[in-house]
């Protein structure tokens, strides 16, 4: 399988994944809709074929988590741009590919999305927006096409390694006592992709937070 590669910065990280993956980076700004509706067929030109879509792309900044009034119509629009918005025109330009080839979409949202605590409001509302999305989208396009999606909890990244009160209720909440692994992220995605029978499934992913 040959990975094509998306980012909106960190261009070198981005191409030096590619080329260990074998494939090619694209960099483009999701947040812009010109940009986020070219990615698919810019893909499609350098291939030909596509197999499977996963929406990764994602953005909570820049409302703190408690400060209601922080939460500007800037900041929203933003949000739902990259986090709603984009997903939704990757997976409408990706859909003849991936009739053609029989695929399957994965978007990646967030267990904010399925519990409503633990992020800012917009955040959250983006994620679990994603989240009916994809049901929605599951049943409008079986069995030509499945859709699912995975919801993590704290993943342990460079991006949240500072977010010291988030990595102590993993740690002492959840029953697996730990945030997950980007590979934990990885190992699920591609369990959905390779089962061919489940789709419009949202897959929480917190070490078992939930059951708290």
């Amino acid at each position: 399988m040959v990975v094509a590669v998306h980012s909106r910065s960190s261009r070198e990280a981005g191409e030096a994944l590619a080329e260990e993956l074998g494939g090619a980076y694209f960099q483009a700004d999701l947040g812009v809709d010109v940009e986020a509706a070219e990615l698919v067929p810019r893909v499609m030109r350098e291939y030909g074929r596509l197999d499977v879509l996963v929406n990764n792309a994602g953005i909570s900044w820049p409302v703190p988590h408690a400060e209601l009034d922080a939460l500007t119509a800037d900041d929203w629009r933003r949000l739902l741009d990259v986090n709603l918005i984009a997903p939704w025109l990757l997976c409408t330009a990706a859909l003849p590919a991936l009739r053609e080839s029989g695929g399957s979409i994965v978007n990646v949202t967030s267990h904010a999305g399925v519990r409503p605590k633990g992020s800012s409001i917009a955040y959250a509302a983006s994620k679990a927006a994603l989240n009916h999305v994809t049901k929605l989208l599951a049943a409008a396009l079986g069995p030509e096409v499945r859709v699912n999606a995975v919801a993590p909890g704290l993943v342990d990244t460079a991006m949240t390694a500072d977010w010291t009160a988030a990595q102590e209720l993993w740690k002492t909440s959840s029953p697996m006592r730990r945030a997950a692994q980007p590979a934990d992220v990885a190992d699920l995605i591609s369990a959905l992709v390779h089962n061919t029978y489940v789709t419009g499934e949202v897959v929480l992913l917190d070490g078992g937070l939930n059951l708290r």
